[in-house]
């Protein structure tokens, strides 16, 4: 599989803001991600209309129903982050899908299959794409016997959440009984994965390229949701590879990310084991943050794109393929 790894984007499909009609900017929901789709949305919103759109916010699946059945938008940017009011589910794509409303992002099986990440692993398994080896927990499940099977250290994270929601780290015999009252709080189904010690990296897609690698470094010791949305100290190397493990890194990412059946935007996360090299594929993130702490912003400046031109090639894509400025 190839990747555009030339660093040329298309030209842009149009430059009239009025190829887009009424824009529904939705934001907030109800999921455990809210506050962060929210900064994301704001900031989408304010890129949008300072080129022109006719971009208005939207808080939630309800409020974009009511405005869909009295035909106030006629195109969604979805930036709703996580599940159970989220718009990362396939709940929201089904339903645009289904009244024929255009949106940014992937679509009803990218989406839902993506926010699981058990389903995601094992089609990458099934595709023979590397990723950290891991055991299902039903709610219920005994996970001091799962930690010792799988072996220490490991994470404990809901199977649909982001953002670091509900995630305990398991480094000895002592943190199983904190990851035990995590799994109790959350209540639904949880992956244990092993922990691969090394540097944490992520790869931003937008359409057909695979955007510079980013090497996150905390000051911590762990990319929590404090040094993600919080934090001033974490640094963002990028790219954060270099040579033939850059070039690997991007083509991998773009191969899990098309293998989860995603399309439009996205970002891929990635575990590199210190003492091997070698490269492990942690999940699929179908509508990142663009926040000022996000990171396919960052990798798209990188490569000349500043956030007005990214949130403007985002919306592009909802355009029909057949889209151009002689058209519009």
């Amino acid at each position: 599989m190839t990747v555009a790894q030339d660093n040329v984007f298309a030209p842009l499909r149009t430059t009239d803001p009025r190829a887009f009609g009424r824009v529904a900017v939705l934001m907030g929901g109800s999921s455990a991600e809210r506050e962060v789709s929210l900064d994301s949305g704001r900031k989408v919103l304010a890129a949008l209309q300072e080129r022109g759109v006719d971009a208005h916010a939207v808080d939630g699946i309800p409020e974009l129903i009511d405005g869909l059945v009295h035909g106030k938008f006629d195109r969604v940017f979805n930036i709703l982050h996580g599940n159970k009011g989220g718009g990362e589910d396939g709940v929201l794509q089904g339903l645009l899908e289904a009244l024929e409303v255009p949106c940014t992002g992937s679509g009803v099986l990218g989406t839902a299959l993506a926010m699981d990440k058990i389903r995601t692993k094992q089609v990458w398994m099934s595709m023979g794409l590397p990723t950290p080896r891991f055991v299902r927990l039903a709610p219920g499940a005994d996970l001091r016997s799962a930690a010792f099977e799988l072996g220490l250290p490991v994470f404990v994270k809901p199977s649909s959440e982001g953002s670091s929601v509900g995630v305990a780290r398991v480094t000895d015999e002592a943190g199983i009984d904190n990851a035990i009252q995590v799994a109790r709080a959350y209540g639904g189904e949880m992956l244990m994965e092993q922990m691969i010690v090394g540097d944490e990296l992520t790869v931003g897609i937008l359409g057909d390229i695979a955007l510079p690698s980013i090497r996150i470094v905390p000051k911590g010791e762990w990319y929590d949701y404090n040094a993600k949305y919080v934090a001033d100290d974490t640094q963002y190397l990028c790219p954060g590879l270099q040579g033939d493990d850059e070039d690997e890194i991007r083509r991998m990412a773009l191969a899990a990310f098309r293998a989860a059946g995603c399309s439009s935007w996205g970002r891929v996360d990635v575990m590199r084991d210190r003492q091997t090299g070698a490269m492990h594929l942690l999940e699929v993130n179908t509508a990142p943050g663009m926040t000022n702490h996000s990171l396919v912003p960052k990798a798209a400046a990188q490569m000349g794109i500043d956030f007005e031109e990214l949130c403007w090639r985002i919306l592009e894509q909802s355009l029909p393929a057949s889209t151009h400025e002689a058209g519009t």
